[in-house]
């Protein structure tokens, strides 16, 4: 699986996780379940960026939002929290450097883009 395979696939899972919710996940576990995957598989394999960063945090509030939410609010907040993923998972894809430990692990380069040949 390539790093930019992982982006999409932790965007998917914190997309399942929308879509379910309320379910299965608690609300006050939401957040940090929305984002687990990025958090484990993506952000320690790429280098900071404040832009990328700024979309992990608005998905987080948008997740707080959703799990706060009830009635006829939920519809809105799940969408919302949806967009903030696609938001995340297009901004690593766009803005996303490989690091020295995703290069340990044949991700590429040190510096390499994630949208370029993955």
């Amino acid at each position: 699986m390539t790093l930019a395979e992982r982006v999409r696939a932790a965007a998917a899972k914190g997309r399942r996780l929308a879509e379910a919710f309320p379910g299965a996940t608690k609300a006050d576990d939401l957040p940090w379940k929305v984002i687990e995957a990025f958090d484990s598989d993506v952000r320690p394999n790429v280098e900071r960026d404040r832009r990328i960063e700024d979309e992990r945090d608005r998905v987080l509030i948008a997740s707080v939002i959703l799990a706060e939410s009830d009635g006829d609010d939920v519809a809105t907040a799940r969408q919302h929290l949806v967009g903030a993923i696609d938001y995340l998972e297009e901004s690593v894809l766009r803005f996303g450097r490989v690091n020295q430990a995703a290069t340990r692990l044949g991700y590429g380069q040190v510096g390499d883009r994630l949208s370029k040949g993955q």
